[in-house]
């Protein structure tokens, strides 16, 4: 029997997830990356590395208004 393989994912790591989510917030990600970390990243890694993003965002932001008021 000869069967046709699929292509093989690359497996999705923490790390890659990471990079995918710090890309989409700062607006720079490319059309083939995209397509890509669709195909390869687990979606709730990016849930989650996303929800941590946004909250590590806004603590930053916090901690950045606390400092400038107090000055």
């Amino acid at each position: 029997m000869n069967m046709i393989e699929a292509p093989r994912r690359k497996p999705s790591s923490l790390w890659r997830t990471v990079k995918a989510i710090a890309w989409s917030f700062v607006g720079l990600r490319s059309r083939g990356a995209y397509e890509e970390d669709v195909k390869n990243l687990n979606p709730l890694h990016i849930i989650v590395v996303g929800l941590l993003g946004v909250f590590v965002f806004v603590a930053v932001l916090v901690l950045l208004v606390n400092w400038a008021v107090a000055r």
